[in-house]
């Protein structure tokens, strides 16, 4: 009985659902104005005609015909042209209105020249003409049908090209490297880092200037480069570079700017004070970076330079304290991030930015697999106080869209295009943004632009390395995934992350052995590290050493797995290349409702499903996904 009703739920659903989900697309495509508009006015423009320019002025009575075929025309294209410009059903990429408006003003054309040559009383082959109408419009559909035939979700991914970015050096274009900490007890890091990133964070806010992000920009703490390697390195024309000197409450800072195509020295200043004067500090180092690049603030980038979203200085330091701790990524660092916070909070009161914070903070405690759902609902109950107090708080749009993004992938959308409507560089939304069009729903063309954007801004940052594997990997091209991936693995080989997609995509091409040689068999599952415990079990499943596999699935890793809608699909793999269908139905049933919808991978491309494929049960729960994926509005 129960798996009756799990083989005819979704149908009925899908049938009861379809009614309004038509409906609310007539609406968000404004069809039912776009008729009522053409209704109304094109029957007054007639009425116009037929009283007054024949009826009073006795035009040929063709100018009423002439007249109904051009609106009629032009209500068609415009209806055609808002419907299909509304959707992401593309099968092939084929845009369906670039085919057929360009045909229907053809033959519009075609008719009313034929009336006009009557109306003049031109002789005229009227068969001639359309002749010439239907193969002009025959010709753009050939065209357009052979430019965008080759053009599917496979083809959209083989046409991202890292290398072109390297081409193109945006003339405003700076990297803020991190400064350096004379401090008489060298224990300011801390200070000097939040020092870097309030200033990056001011500069990002200019439209006109590319900022490389903080983690891209931190690569290059302590390593001994010259300033222009450093400069082509990102790819930007600029580098300010700096130091601070805090001793006691005294404050020193000095900061300079380099051209680094010439080496040239374009601003230099330095700035003392006490410790309460370094919010001015930084303001007036960014204000002066803005006048030597010789860039014009707009109202809204002058209010965010002047912005200070924690005025006290103390509860300032333990903020950057906090965060300093969250980056660490191990469950003792983020506890002490969380007290850090806390005690900010005592000093201060409520904050948006202190709450945020602390939302990232229980955040990251579920992401790395220690904590579980009451942290969760933590970081979701801290975000949400934050938009209490900033309806506009880019870290608490960026942490809500991440929390939805493991159970309801059109609200984490949401979430991340309101950090980006804000922050259009903000790398957390650009990341949470391209994990959902890439992996969860395989839209690959909405995706390239971004990860175009995070490679320009954020390059060296590990999400940023990823997606350029992932890109082609949820894409089901795996050969094209392997490259960016390998250069990675030879960078860090002992990243979990990096270890277990080099050998899922290995192994998705055939080639077990060298899968296995990536995670060897001296290799063990770091605590916590759901990405160490999935390779592992990859490891074991493709030896088929069904025993040790589920040894590895320890109830709490469960948890974090069934969270997880890609991780539910790696597991859903590993299941069928084992033999367990049930359970690996179980679990792609599982990613599924979690919003992984990446039609053409799971129905086709991923060769681990190939065994369960042929079940019932997968090919139900397939009608679903392709609906979905299908309809699926970016």
């Amino acid at each position: 009985m129960s798996s009756q009703k799990r083989e005819t739920a979704p149908s009925k659903d899908l049938k009861e659902s379809s009614l309004r989900a038509f409906l609310a697309k007539l609406r968000k495509r404004h069809i039912i104005e776009t008729l009522a508009a053409f209704i109304a006015g094109g029957w007054l423009l007639i009425e116009v005609i037929e009283r007054l320019l024949v009826g009073h002025y006795r035009f040929p009575e063709e100018t009423i015909d002439l007249t109904v075929v051009t609106v009629i025309g032009a209500l068609i294209s415009t209806l055609i042209w808002r419907w299909f410009r509304g959707t992401e059903k593309r099968p092939g990429n084929v845009k369906v209105e670039v085919l057929i408006v360009p045909s229907i003003i053809l033959v519009t054309l075609a008719i009313d020249l034929n009336l006009v040559f009557q109306i003049a009383g031109i002789p005229g082959n009227k068969l001639l003409i359309g002749i010439v109408a239907f193969l002009l419009g025959i010709s753009w559909i050939v065209f357009k049908s052979l430019q965008w035939a080759a053009i599917t979700p496979d083809a959209a991914a083989k046409k991202f090209d890292i290398s072109k970015l390297a081409e193109i050096k945006p003339e405003k274009s700076i990297v803020v490297l991190p400064f350096a900490d004379l401090s008489p007890q060298k224990d300011q890091e801390y200070f000097c880092d939040g020092m870097t990133e309030e200033i990056i964070t001011d500069l990002s806010h200019v439209h006109d200037l590319l900022v490389i992000s903080r983690s891209s920009a931190m690569t290059f703490k302590g390593k001994k480069k010259t300033l222009p390697d450093i400069a082509r390195a990102v790819n930007v024309r600029y580098v300010l570079e700096g130091s601070v000197r805090k001793a006691g409450n005294s404050l020193r800072i000095a900061a300079q700017l380099i051209d680094a195509t010439n080496d040239a020295h374009i601003w230099a200043e330095k700035y003392t004070g006490t410790l309460d004067d370094v919010f001015e500090i930084q303001e007036k180092v960014s204000r002066a970076i803005v006048q030597a690049l010789k860039l014009k603030l707009i109202s809204a980038e002058e209010h965010k330079m002047a912005e200070r979203p924690i005025e006290n200085v103390r509860a300032y330091e333990c903020y950057l304290k906090a965060h300093a701790e969250v980056l660490k990524m191990s469950g003792e660092a983020i506890n002490r991030a969380i007290q850090y916070l806390q005690n900010a909070l005592d000093i201060i009161g409520d904050n948006a930015f202190l709450y945020a914070g602390m939302a990232f903070a229980y955040w990251n405690l579920v992401n790395i697999g220690i904590e579980q759902e009451e942290c969760l609902v933590k970081a979701e109950e801290y975000a949400r106080k934050a938009l209490t107090l900033d309806a506009e708080s880019v870290q608490a749009h960026a942490m809500l869209g991440w929390i939805a993004a493991w159970s309801n992938t059109r609200e984490a959308i949401h979430h991340f295009k309101k950090a980006l409507s804000v922050s259009a560089d903000d790398t957390l939304a650009l990341q949470g943004l391209l994990m959902v069009y890439v992996q969860w729903v395989g839209k690959v063309s909405a995706a390239i632009p971004l990860l175009e954007r995070l490679v320009q801004i954020d390059p060296f940052d590990v999400p940023t390395k990823w997606f350029q594997g992932g890109i082609y990997f949820y894409a089901g091209q795996y050969d094209l995934a392997l490259p960016p991936w390998q250069r990675w693995f030879e960078e860090s080989p002992e990243n979990p992350a990096v270890q277990l997609y080099c050998a899922l995509t290995r192994a998705s091409i055939g080639q077990m052995n060298e899968a296995l040689s990536i995670i060897g068999p001296a290799a063990t599952a770091t605590p916590g590290d759901a990405f160490s415990k999935m390779g592992l079990m990859l490891r074991y499943a493709i030896l088929r050493d069904r025993d040790r596999v589920f040894q590895e699935m320890t109830p709490n890793f469960q948890k974090t797995y069934k969270r997880d809608a890609a991780f539910s699909h790696h597991l859903a793999g590993i299941m069928a290349l084992l033999g367990e269908k049930n359970q690996a139905l179980d679990w792609i049933e599982n990613a599924v409702n979690r919003g992984f919808i990446n039609y053409p991978l799971l129905a086709e491309k991923d060769p681990f499903l190939a065994n369960i494929r042929g079940e019932e049960r997968f090919k139900k729960l397939m009608e679903r996904v392709k609906y979905e994926w299908e309809h699926f509005e970016v």
